[in-house]
């Protein structure tokens, strides 16, 4: 085994240039079988789902009305910032993590576990909260078809009358868990083939809705200010990132440092000409006071005649959804392996199946946890678990670039983020901004995971790691 030079305390960081010895035991290896298209596609699929088939509606209808396209553009624009930042990042350390591996690697271990276990619970959550809205959907579908479910398995506790669970959304984070556990290339391509079917979808949504557009409905465009606006562009954001939980899959890309870059770049630019091209048919086809603010397409046709067209939407919705709870189950599943194999958490965890090469302990946690939160949390409280970690993980990572970029200029990067250092800071700015947007309860959750996983750091990951001891894997 050799030595690592390493610094010492919190501060102590993986060195860029042999990340590859950081890694400990045996066992512990990913299969690199993902291209550039099915990267891109797993970034599309986390980017594309609620933000079209829900959130268009929301904010149109009580926030920023026909101006809910500017909203989108906003949290474009500063998601860009990020995205860029990222895709520096992802060409030039092409390992598993994403956010976690590129604060460890620039600013040291304390701010990598930092952003590695907020990024853990941001992600489980997530998967629940859209294993719930896809459970809605599937309540609606159930009830066109004329069949009636029992009331106890449509909602968790809270949400109604007697015991309750939101049985749907938990099987079907456990069959998500399965999927990632057949290996990432048979996962991979069950992902694309989806993700295809939901942009099929979206563009059958545009290319009908196009042809029902009254212009008179733009009017007023800014009902609500350029305030509403930009107050849409914090509650959308979330809709708008989806490639960070796809870059903790660099370590299973077949040319990581190539491919990564354009793939965030392009899953980015994808998802946001479908989102604007959504928002303008949207608000075009019905008055923005009268969208349904929970299924604004499928009212939005039913307003002009095409009723029928309400169940594909719903069956898009659904598809479209379930993307994205592939895409952040495997960033949670990798952010969490990468931390073991590290020695932040028990190497235990690091292990992978021995054939198809994935991390099949911590998916099953992973399934059973989101399963746990989605069947027995209302969706209120569950969504409020999500924002905070990603934007702080944003800031961490435009921070990290400019630090990188100035403190080894020379170093290899087969992409470079534009407009430095203005670029990564605007996606530092805007990241503050949205977190003054959420709520006190969200600062609190925050800060009791936090320290918790300062007792943990501190008890077990800061004598554990693999760099206190300086030493390499077997």
């Amino acid at each position: 085994m050799g030595r690592l030079r390493a610094g010492q305390g919190i501060l102590r960081r993986k060195p860029i240039e042999h990340i590859e010895e950081t890694e400990v035991g045996e066992g512990t290896r990913l299969e690199r079988s993902l291209g550039l298209w099915q990267l891109t596609a797993i970034g599309v699929g986390g980017i594309i789902g609620a933000g079209v088939f829900t959130l268009a509606g929301t904010v149109a209808n009580g926030t920023a009305g026909p101006a809910v396209l500017v909203s989108f553009l906003i949290a474009g624009v500063a998601s860009a910032c990020a995205a860029l930042s990222y895709a520096e990042f992802a060409g030039m350390i092409p390992k598993a993590g994403s956010a976690y591996t590129y604060g460890y690697a620039v600013l040291g271990e304390f701010a990598g576990w930092f952003i590695g276990w907020d990024l853990l619970l941001e992600y489980t959550a997530i998967v629940s909260v859209v294993a719930i809205g896809i459970s809605g959907y599937f309540g609606f579908l159930v009830r066109e078809m004329g069949a009636d479910l029992p009331q106890w398995m449509l909602g968790a506790p809270g949400t109604g009358g007697g015991h309750r669970v939101d049985l749907f959304a938990a099987v079907l984070c456990l069959l998500i868990a399965w999927l990632l556990n057949l290996g990432i290339r048979s996962a991979a391509r069950f992902e694309t083939f989806v993700v295809a079917l939901k942009v099929l979808v979206v563009l059958l949504v545009i290319g009908v809705a196009v042809f029902h557009i009254d212009t008179g409905n733009y009017q007023p465009f800014f009902p609500y200010g350029i305030g509403g606006a930009f107050t849409g562009a914090a509650t959308v954001f979330f809709a708008v990132f989806g490639y960070d939980a796809m870059s903790t899959a660099a370590e299973e890309s077949k040319d990581a440092q190539r491919h990564m870059p354009k793939a965030i770049v392009y899953s980015l630019v994808i998802s946001m000409v479908l989102y604007v091209a959504a928002c303008l048919v949207l608000t075009g086809m019905q008055n923005y006071k009268e969208i349904d603010k929970e299924s604004g397409f499928s009212t939005a046709f039913k307003s002009v005649g095409l009723g029928a067209l309400a169940d594909v939407i719903a069956v898009g919705a659904i598809i479209g959804i379930l993307t994205v709870m592939f895409t952040f189950m495997l960033g949670v599943t990798r952010v969490w392996y990468a931390m073991s194999r590290d020695g932040l958490l028990p190497t235990w965890f690091a292990k992978t199946h021995p054939t198809r090469h994935v991390p099949t302990r911590v998916t099953w946690i992973v399934g059973v946890a989101s399963a746990a939160i989605a069947g027995f949390v209302p969706i209120a409280e569950a969504a409020e678990l999500t924002n905070i970690g990603i934007l702080l993980a944003f800031v961490v990572v435009c921070a990290a670039v400019i630090v990188l970029r100035y403190r080894q200029p020379d170093l290899p990067r087969t992409f470079r983020t534009p407009g430095m250092p203005v670029v990564p800071a605007l996606g530092v700015l805007f990241s503050v901004w949205l977190i003054t947007f959420l709520q006190w309860q969200t600062w609190v959750r925050f800060a009791i995971w936090f320290a918790l996983g300062c007792v943990i750091y501190f008890g077990y990951s800061y004598r554990r790691s693999v760099l206190a001891s300086g030493r390499t894997g077997d």
